[in-house]
């Protein structure tokens, strides 16, 4: 079958943005478009636990270094993209759960394929928010190829 639409999220970790270059050259290849993605969590998972111990201005200062990621790791993976001469868009939500995001981003968008990372984050954040890429495959309205 051939694929037009790719969903591409991203965490900004390594291995996400060798996805991201691998989704890059499938959809040169396809001729197919992108949409990269990104789920934003309502709290930095960093301070998750600790809210009571951060005043408003710290909070409001990390939600700020948070967006402005995002923006960076959309920035890169479209800067990929229009090197190749991919057509890709990017997207963002607010969700504090990446996979039910990504599912009904997919859905909402008509992607025919979820490109996305084995895996992200690792260490303690990694052991917090669990295997997003294992959700996604269990709720995916479409085929989803995970990039190791």
């Amino acid at each position: 079958m051939p694929y037009s639409h790719l969903l591409v999220p991203s965490d900004g970790s390594e291995l996400s943005m060798q996805a991201v270059r691998h989704a890059v050259a499938l959809a040169a290849a396809l001729g197919a478009r992108i949409t990269f993605f990104h789920a934003q969590a309502s709290v930095p998972v960093q301070v998750v636990g600790l809210g009571e111990m951060l005043d408003a201005t710290t909070m409001e200062a990390l939600m700020r270094a948070s967006r402005k990621d995002v923006e960076r790791i959309l920035e890169e993976s479209l800067a990929v993209a229009k090197q190749a001469g991919v057509s890709a868009t990017g997207e963002k939500v607010m969700s504090d759960l990446p996979h039910q995001a990504i599912v009904e981003a997919a859905t909402r968008l008509g992607c025919d394929l979820i490109l996305m990372a084995s895996h992200g984050r690792r260490g303690l954040v990694g052991m917090l928010i669990g295997s997003e890429t294992q959700r996604v495959l269990v709720q995916s309205p479409c085929p989803v190829l995970v990039y190791r």
